[in-house]
């Protein structure tokens, strides 16, 4: 080892005896700080990012934390104005109707693991659907079934517990769903295979359904969706971000995609 590598090596050595002295005189809430900062480092790279574990299990960015790539309007060959990409998130502006509109994937899916994060503004409201069609269908509600997302604590109206959070809309009430407040990211999960489908919020099972089940047609057929007779039928389609005239922010948005089992 030439000499200034040796001088290098005793000289980095004294440091850290020097550091850990000084840690010890200093109190436990500086190191605690140093750990915060070191986890808020940590969550900013896996922003939009894929993890290590995450590209081994099969996990894809839907949406890259830059652009509105992989994205456009329902029935539309662009994506409109009414979104944008703010701060590392996938924002509706809240102008819903034919300025802002529903946007969904290029890509279909059939069987999937997709999770998020996600903010809401204060009384707002918005959704996550899946398997939704284009064609001879008005909007996207007309066949995917949706994954309410609105703000339970302070929406102006009284909500039926089947328009809360976490659930499937309109069709099965969300269970011991736990949602953070206006400004606070929370996040989301829908498992599907096959029939089988899964809602999770902030880490925890909150619907758990079957599609075309005995129970799912009654449902259906006594509920908001008997006059919509595509509704929850496709195997595969789109998956379907909702303006609903409301300010929302997405982040992290990834799927896996599954084998039938």
């Amino acid at each position: 080892m030439k000499k200034s590598n040796i001088f290098y090596v005793l000289g980095a050595i004294i440091l850290i005896f020097m550091l850990m002295d000084c840690g010890d005189k200093k109190d436990k809430k500086t190191n605690a700080q140093t750990d915060q900062e070191i986890q808020i480092i940590q969550d900013e790279v896996l922003i939009n990012n894929l993890s290590e574990d995450e590209v081994q299990g099969g996990w894809k960015l839907l949406f890259d934390g830059k652009t509105t790539n992989g994205w456009r309007g329902f029935n539309a060959d662009t994506i409109s104005t009414g979104w944008i990409v703010e701060d590392g998130c996938l924002m509706t502006l809240g102008k819903g109707g034919d300025i802002g509109g529903d946007i969904i994937t290029e890509e279909e899916f059939e069987n999937f693991e997709l999770k998020w994060e996600w903010k809401i503004s204060a009384t707002g409201n918005s959704g996550i659907l899946y398997r939704v069609l284009e064609g001879d269908y008005p909007a996207v509600y007309a066949t995917g079934p949706e994954y309410q997302l609105i703000d339970d604590i302070g929406f102006p109206q009284k909500l039926e517990k089947w328009q809360t959070t976490g659930a499937n809309y309109a069709m099965h009430p969300p269970q011991n769903a736990k949602i953070k407040p206006v400004g606070k990211w929370n996040s989301s999960k829908i498992l599907i295979n096959g029939s089988h489908v899964e809602h999770w919020l902030n880490g925890e099972k909150v619907v758990e359904y079957e599609l075309w089940s005995d129970e799912w047609k009654e449902n259906v057929n006594s509920g908001k969706w008997k006059e919509y007779p595509g509704y929850g039928l496709a195997s595969k389609g789109h998956i379907s971000l909702q303006d609903h005239g409301s300010k929302v922010w997405f982040r992290n948005i990834k799927i896996r995609e599954l084998n039938d089992e």
